[in-house]
């Protein structure tokens, strides 16, 4: 897809991880993919991380670790939402859900729908997740 054919309203940013693109030139993304990118940048971001922006990031790094359980499930949900509604303005979050993959290893999986306000493409996000499970930590029903 060119350049030319990507609305202007969604927006461009520069890619991450950073790179250089075949002119020499900062890599950029655009359309539906930079909203993408700008979400897993949200969640994998811990408050405190940037020091220009304190504030910026998603809170579930304060439940790294805590235990494996639908509280801390449900606080990780809200986490999510908190962040992307407040860092992404250009996609609108319909709904988080966590699951758990493996108990045993603490690999959760957050499924994140939403849609582009500019143009109402519905689109998701699924983003994985390892916490560290404590020892003697039982999962309770949580069972993939």
């Amino acid at each position: 897809m060119s350049d030319q054919s990507i609305p202007s309203f969604v927006g461009r940013g520069i890619a991450f991880p950073l790179r250089v693109d075949s002119t020499g030139s900062l890599a950029f993304t655009s359309g539906p993919g930079d909203i993408e990118k700008s979400m897993r940048v949200i969640i994998a971001t811990a408050p405190g991380e940037r020091p220009m922006r304190p504030e910026f990031g998603c809170g579930i790094w304060d439940l790294l670790f805590e235990p494996i359980n639908t509280n801390t499930l449900g606080l990780m949900e809200e986490a999510v939402r908190e962040a992307l509604t407040r860092w992404e303005p250009r996609a609108e979050t319909t709904e988080v859900e966590v699951t758990v993959v493996d108990p045993s290893s603490g690999a959760v999986n957050i499924d994140v729908r939403y849609q582009i306000v500019s143009t109402n493409e519905t689109r998701n996000l699924v983003y994985p997740f390892y916490m560290i499970p404590g020892e003697g930590d039982s999962p309770e029903e949580l069972e993939p």
